[in-house]
């Protein structure tokens, strides 16, 4: 459906095939392809005009997955350590503001 739609933006359409291919033989898609795909969806305004032509469901049933995805394989980066942190009683356990 993506790929469809994105027929008038050549960036869109070339990561949206680039992804497809990616599937076809079987592979997965790295999430920076799907993150970029979405990013140029929604810089273009494809998001709001699939939501438009098709309805909300039909908009969740496409990005759904898709954001699912990126999520699921997008590094967690690694927390502050204690060392980190500035001098001083932590604000979210101090007494007083």
């Amino acid at each position: 459906m993506i790929a469809a739609e994105s027929a008038a933006h050549p960036r869109l359409a070339a990561l949206a095939q680039s992804a497809y291919d990616q599937l076809t033989v079987g592979g997965d898609v790295d999430y920076r392809v799907l993150s970029d795909m979405v990013a140029e969806a929604s810089g273009k305004g494809v998001l709001r005009a699939i939501r438009q032509k098709h309805g909300a469901v039909a908009h969740e049933a496409i990005f759904g997955p898709i954001l699912r995805e990126i999520d699921r394989q997008k590094p967690v980066p690694p927390r502050r350590t204690e060392s980190a942190r500035q001098e001083g009683p932590d604000p979210l356990t101090a007494a007083g503001w």
